[in-house]
């Protein structure tokens, strides 16, 4: 997708906030937005853009020709069956795929103006602009005040008033501070499972990133603990970019404001969350939201 034909449809999601979204085409339903919280910041133009991308895995290519820009301060779901090329895209942005050995790509992907794969960009500093959450919590086993600041101490940042604000300061946005702020030194093992992923978010902001990846975060959760990370995820989309991949079909059409559907490496469809759910462009959108296959 063009880079002016995403700006006018960033600028429709501005309108499209304010509907009532109780319509319904096809099985999902699209929730509405929580009530009593309006945007916090203006809607930016797409920061993320993937030019002409290809992926390779040795010689087996699991991304081809991907092409469309993602809009800051939005949530976007990357959706699609097993396999398809969601995890390494989304591992992409922020060039974890360079830990994997044979890779190779072709094309680009920029953040603004500048490409993640500029040889004066170490991928330690793209990986602060750009947190990431995994789809299984993963705490290191230390202390939830040590888990919260490992990285701006491996930063080299030991002072501790500062350290003491990060930790707050990241609790609190991750929705945790109130269940665990008389218990910093416990083990972070010691959680919940919920819990032990808003610690993963909380541990992932507190280098404030401009991108938060998510690779299914509620997977492994319950019910309860799904529908807290989504709400913080509403909440946290006032201050990052948010891209997140979910199996999830539901889950999508309430988190996301937009959607992409990648099929066997391809990019089928992308547009906003309402229209991709209630009225695909492509059959084989509506087949796979509609549980027809994959």
């Amino acid at each position: 997708m063009e880079g002016e034909n995403m700006e006018q449809i960033v600028d429709n999601q501005t309108k499209a906030d304010s509907e009532s979204m109780s319509q319904k085409k096809i099985n999902i339903r699209v929730e509405p937005r929580p009530t009593g919280h309006e945007e916090s910041s203006p809607l930016s133009k797409p920061i993320i853009h993937f030019l002409h991308y290809d992926f390779f895995y040795g010689q087996n290519q699991s991304l081809h020709d991907v092409h469309f820009s993602i809009p800051g301060k939005r949530v976007t779901a990357v959706i699609g069956p097993s396999g398809c090329g969601k995890s390494t895209l989304i591992r992409s942005i922020n060039r974890m795929n360079d830990l994997i050995d044979f890779i190779s790509y072709k094309g680009d992907i920029k953040i603004h103006d500048q490409s993640i794969h500029a040889p004066d960009l170490e991928a330690t500093e793209l990986r602060k602009r750009v947190g990431m959450v995994f789809q299984k919590s993963n705490p290191f086993p230390k202390s939830i005040y040590d888990n919260v600041i490992y990285s701006l101490r491996v930063a080299g940042q030991n002072k501790k008033g500062f350290l003491d604000e990060a930790v707050e300061k990241s609790l609190k946005a991750a929705a945790l501070w109130d269940e665990v702020k008389d218990r910093l030194q416990d083990s972070a093992l010691s959680l919940s499972g919920g819990q032990m992923q808003r610690l993963c978010i909380a541990r992932a902001i507190a280098n404030s990133p401009e991108i938060l990846l998510m690779d299914e975060p509620c997977s492994a959760l319950d019910p309860i603990a799904t529908a807290k990370i989504e709400e913080l995820i509403y909440h946290l989309k006032k201050d990052y970019t948010i891209v997140i991949v979910t199996h999830n079909m539901q889950q999508a059409a309430r988190v996301s404001d937009f959607t992409a559907f990648f099929y066997m490496g391809k990019l089928i469809e992308y547009d906003e969350t309402k229209k991709m759910f209630m009225s695909p462009s492509k059959k084989q959108t509506e087949e796979y939201i509609t549980g027809r296959f994959g």
